[in-house]
């Protein structure tokens, strides 16, 4: 059937079964004057006639379903005409290729000088093999997807048998369920430390909940042969923990790692902490120090000094003290991340540090085995991280208040 849109004509013979069909031979065709589809077909089959012999006679072939139907798409364009030749083949690649070389020999079509040239020989089988293997890998993922999901429910149900009872109001106060008949209280910031720790079965959690120390958790306070403060790893988790001290009797504090937030704490990391809880005396002292030896540096840096030698970094804590082992397993100018649950990145060279820190995800600490520059402050600022380690600090160095440099 011959249909015209235009100038172009688009003509196909009914295509027959390929589903046997091993190639595919395309060709592209340039004639000097205007033709149809027919006279494509006739030339094709006219012209390579004997020129095979018998066993690879087209019209025998064709009949015989081993060779599909000849498909042409024609365009005619200022009185020539192009377009493309597409004929499925069932026959072995040897015989397949001969008769596309035997396209090529067809140089007139009816009065009109003809180029034929075949473009490729398509491996249909080939192609059915990678769209097999490309479907296989979609329906694998599914499958492992939806075992994830699968394992995901079983570890929810069995995680609600600890979480059956939801937090509720204590005075005003998010608390969980056994906060008042447990002999043991844990004190953290806000309702979302709550819920999470009740999510890994810690029910006697209470909420401090704004500024201020209720009456009511005084008095609860008091009733307990434990009491523990949980506060965040930043300088608000320091001032929480300060005002509760002041108000209210504190056994032990846990704090999450630097920069952390309770709420947002995975399980083995919140029983990591809880276990290393120490006495609320010897985290205030270790606070006090920090705070006096941040007061005299303050003071340091407002006196213009005329005496430029290298200034004195801060002492590192005990809570840090790991830090300086990793620091001495550096090169000289190298540097590495410290990342959450004490995971640590790899090395790099201080002109490196700047990108390290843009790819990495809950980097805390900066370890850099070098003076602590302008420059290295200035990406941990940009990367919002808190703590710098180093061997020593550049002089007349300011340090913003949100960053805490120490030298080892």
């Amino acid at each position: 059937m011959l249909r015209r849109l235009g100038s172009t004509v688009k003509a196909g013979m009914n295509m027959a079964d390929t589903s046997s069909m091993k190639y595919l031979i395309k060709t592209k065709i340039n004639v000097d004057g205007t033709i149809q589809r027919k006279d494509v077909v006739g030339a094709i089959f006219g012209q390579t006639e004997g020129l095979l012999g018998d066993e690879l006679n087209l019209r025998v072939l064709q009949r015989s379903g081993r060779l599909g139907h000849v498909d042409v798409e024609l365009e005619s364009s200022r009185g020539k005409v192009s377009g493309s030749i597409t004929i499925p083949s069932s026959l072995d690649n040897v015989e397949t290729a001969i008769i596309g070389s035997a396209l090529e020999t067809i140089e007139r079509i009816g009065p009109c000088r003809s180029t034929i040239k075949v473009e490729e020989i398509l491996d249909v089988r080939a192609s059915k093999r990678q769209t097999v293997i490309d479907r296989a890998k979609d329906l694998l993922r599914k499958i492992v997807q939806s075992n994830v999901d699968a394992s995901r429910s079983v570890i929810e149900e069995v995680r609600a048998v600890l979480t059956v009872d939801e937090a509720k109001n204590y005075h005003g106060m998010t608390a969980g369920p056994n906060v008042e008949s447990s002999d043991a209280l844990i004190i953290v910031e806000g309702r979302n430390d709550v819920i999470n720790l009740l999510s890994g079965g810690i029910k006697n959690a209470i909420a401090v909940e704004g500024a201020g120390v209720k009456d009511e958790l005084i008095t609860l306070s008091e009733k307990k042969s434990s009491v523990t403060v949980f506060v965040d790893g930043d300088r608000g988790g320091e001032l929480v923990l300060r005002e509760l001290h002041g108000a209210l009797k504190i056994d032990e504090v846990a704090i999450a790692p630097v920069g952390q937030e309770v709420e947002h704490l995975e399980m083995k990391t919140i029983t990591k902490c809880l276990s290393q809880k120490e006495p609320v005396t010897k985290v205030i002292s270790r606070l006090d120090a920090k705070e006096a030896e941040e007061e005299k540096r303050r003071g340091r840096r407002g006196k213009k000094r005329k005496d430029k030698s290298e200034p004195v970094g801060e002492p590192l804590p005990e809570t840090l003290s790991p830090l300086a082992t990793h620091l001495q397993d550096l090169k000289d100018r190298s540097a590495m991340l410290m990342l959450a649950d004490d995971e640590t990145s790899e090395a790099v060279g201080a002109s490196k540090l700047d990108a390290a820190c843009a790819e990495a995800e809950g980097a805390v600490a900066i370890l850099f085995k070098g003076k602590i520059t302008s420059r290295i402050l200035e990406i941990a600022a940009d990367h919002n991280i808190p703590t710098i380690l180093g061997t020593s600090l550049a002089a007349d160095l300011e340090i913003p208040e949100h960053i805490s440099a120490y030298v080892a």
